[in-house]
């Protein structure tokens, strides 16, 4: 009996420590559950590295859309740029910022100028070792740097606010653009003064917190994160995608558009050859190409620039007193210039294009001069009697002929005598198509003729 109630009173003592146990473990292993469930996901790279413009803000909101699409756990912005357009920078960041997804920048070689500013814009930023973020200072595309105080302002503010929005000191990401700024680092025992720039190792950021980690690869920084790397997807640039980074580049352009100007012309003044109009074509398709697919043209720039170039053509053939020539010249630089990203880049490569172009067609005109187009409109020797036509020498002998009218005589016209067309007028009177004629006087070489009514 006392062996039984011993036995009964051990279960009742297992029976609590397992509630108990079971109470005190159940939140965590639901804790540890819900925290797997929210790592789930596949991984989206995206590569950031090429310069920093409009066609790579075409790719990453690409990018960006598959994830979201596929339903990603994690964007890793793999980043290696020497920086580019601020402004195409300020767009990608909202677009990191505005991202559902949990973003991380890893930045393995440098994320200069706007790349640091895409990399501030991420939620976590994690570095390769030797890599560096900053020297964010504004320059044109010269290379000098931009001295307008409202430009640095806000270029300025925009890498504190992004630096701020992550934790970070936001003195030392005003420091990373303005020279003129001393800013105090105790972390490093190092004072910015007036006239540097600042710029951070690996190191240096992980301690001023510029970087929440330091991995040798990218599957570090996925476990790092809390993600698998048995699912991971490199999002890819399209050929046509690559492309299109060579096709917009400013030299690329600026020869494309010489190409497409120097051929179309040639071909228009000097027809026959063909090779120059098919180049001539090719180059201006290629630029529409490129900048169509780095996101910068749409169809209305085609539209411009066919109708510029029809009412080009059209000039040479029907008299407007140049009015479809400067309407064709418009339409052509509105189609060019509104198919580039940058207005200003897309004059100064139209303006070199065109003089280069000018004195290419010119060079070309000189050597084909027989063949040119203008030979239609230039009486370059007179006319014979071979030709169907009758000279105004010893015009007398025509005195008395007979003919027949080939055009109506308003009063002045053309009339076939003795087989040969002959310029004259009459008195005044109207004289018909086909009506039979008789010269009736000669003064030099103006022929008068009245209706022959004896036939």
């Amino acid at each position: 009996m006392h062996s039984e109630q011993h036995q009964s009173s051990r279960k009742m003592i297992f029976l609590t420590l397992w509630i108990v146990i079971s109470v005190i473990l159940l939140p965590l292993f639901h804790s540890g559950s819900a925290e797997a469930a929210a790592k789930g996901g596949a991984v989206f790279v995206i590569p950031v590295d090429q310069e920093i413009e409009q066609g790579l803000g075409r790719f990453m909101e690409r990018g960006f859309a598959e994830a979201a699409e596929s339903k990603a756990g994690l964007i890793l912005l793999d980043i290696n740029t020497p920086g580019g357009r601020v402004d195409t920078a300020e767009k990608l960041g909202k677009l990191i910022k505005d991202s559902p997804i949990p973003t991380v920048a890893y930045i393995r070689g440098e994320a200069a100028s706007a790349g640091s500013y895409i990399a501030l814009s991420a939620n976590k930023i994690v570095m390769k070792q030797g890599s560096i973020i900053g020297a964010a200072a504004l320059v044109d595309g010269k290379g000098q740097a931009v001295t307008d105080p409202k430009t640095i302002a806000w270029w300025k503010s925009s890498m504190a606010s992004a630096a701020e929005t992550g934790g970070r000191n936001p003195d030392i990401a005003r420091g990373m653009v303005d020279s003129q700024i001393a800013v105090a680092i105790p972390e490093l025992n190092f004072n910015k003064e007036k006239g540097q720039i600042i710029s951070l190792t690996s190191e240096e950021a992980l301690k001023l917190g510029y970087a929440d980690h330091i991995a040798s690869s990218e599957q570090e920084v996925i476990q790092w994160m809390g993600y698998s790397t048995d699912d991971v997807f490199y999002v890819e640039q399209t050929s046509a995608e690559k492309a299109a980074e060579i096709l917009t580049n400013p030299i690329v352009q600026t020869l494309l558009l010489f190409i497409g100007i120097a051929g179309v012309v040639i071909e228009l003044l000097v027809p026959g050859f063909g090779v120059p109009g098919i180049l001539g074509i090719l180059g201006f398709g290629l630029y529409f190409f490129g900048n169509y697919v780095a996101g910068f043209a749409g169809s209305e720039t085609w539209l411009l620039f066919i109708i510029g170039l029809a009412l080009l053509i059209l000039e040479m053939f029907i008299p407007s007193f140049g009015i479809l020539g400067i309407l064709g010249s418009v339409s052509l630089v509105a189609g060019v210039v509104r198919a580039a990203y940058d207005m200003k880049h897309a004059f100064i490569s139209l303006g070199i294009a065109f003089a280069a172009a000018v004195a290419v067609v010119a060079i070309i005109a000189i050597i084909f001069k027989d063949r040119g187009i203008w030979n239609r409109f230039i009486l370059k020797e007179s006319l014979t009697t071979d030709q169907g036509f009758s000279s105004v020498v010893n015009r007398e002998i025509l005195l008395g002929q007979r003919g027949v009218s080939l055009t109506p005589l308003r009063p002045a016209g053309t009339v076939l005598i003795a087989d040969e067309r002959v310029d004259v007028v009459t008195n005044g009177e109207f004289i018909a198509t086909d009506t039979p004629i008789i010269v009736s006087k000669v003064e030099g070489g103006r022929i008068v003729v009245k209706a022959d009514t004896s036939v």
